[in-house]
């Protein structure tokens, strides 16, 4: 089942209670789909966002830890990326049932092809894209990512990138992840998935 979101009242400037709710009575059963680097801020733009749209927030990289009964890090080093990997593709697909609620995905999820199928049909893709340098001041805050655990981080990130940015592009909505408040990029997504959805505050 999913869990509502839990985190104080989001105030966005901007967003009125009706748009939030033309939005989310556009969604139908629907997930919108938090995808890009690790860093980027999907989870906490993601939580913000369930939140001031009164929907479920759920983080995938969580869910497979409950299914898998260990950590991420844990996992890799004792099973290999390739036995994550699949997990993960399993875990997001079920979670896709589960609509409409947030998603938050891991960056390697959407270089899935079978994912990526999954998240057309049954959700809204939105891609959190940050420069490298905001990417690289926030994974240093913190020590559990696998894939950064060797070598420069920098380096590692800068590969990622070119590998996973291509593909990222393919989501239905790219916006600029920065620092600015995750209140703003909240506000900025509401109004693109507004448009995109053709829906407007009752009354106009």
């Amino acid at each position: 089942m999913s869990e509502p979101a839990e985190m104080p009242e989001v105030t966005i400037e901007g967003l009125s209670a009706s748009m939030a709710s033309a939005v989310r009575r556009a969604l139908g059963g629907r997930s919108i789909v938090l995808v890009g680097m690790m860093g980027a801020g999907k989870s906490s733009i993601g939580r913000r966002l369930a939140i001031a749209l009164d929907i479920p927030f759920l983080d995938a990289d969580t869910e497979i830890e409950k299914a898998a009964g260990m950590s991420i890090p844990d996992i890799f080093e004792s099973k290999g990326e390739p036995y994550f990997r699949a997990g993960e593709a399993r875990v997001i697909a079920r979670l896709l049932d589960g609509g409409p609620q947030v998603l938050a995905t891991g960056g390697g999820a959407f270089m899935n092809e079978q994912t990526r199928a999954a998240v057309r049909e049954k959700g809204i893709s939105i891609w959190l894209k940050a420069d490298l340098d905001v990417l690289l001041r926030r994974v240093k805050r913190r020590a559990d990512r696998p894939l950064l655990k060797h070598g420069d981080p920098a380096e590692t990130l800068e590969k990622l990138m070119a590998e996973r940015d291509p593909v990222y592009a393919q989501a239905d909505l790219t916006i600029g992840s920065r620092d600015v408040p995750h209140e703003a990029i909240v506000g900025e997504i509401v109004s693109m998935l507004a448009e995109r959805l053709a829906v407007a505050e009752v009354g106009q």
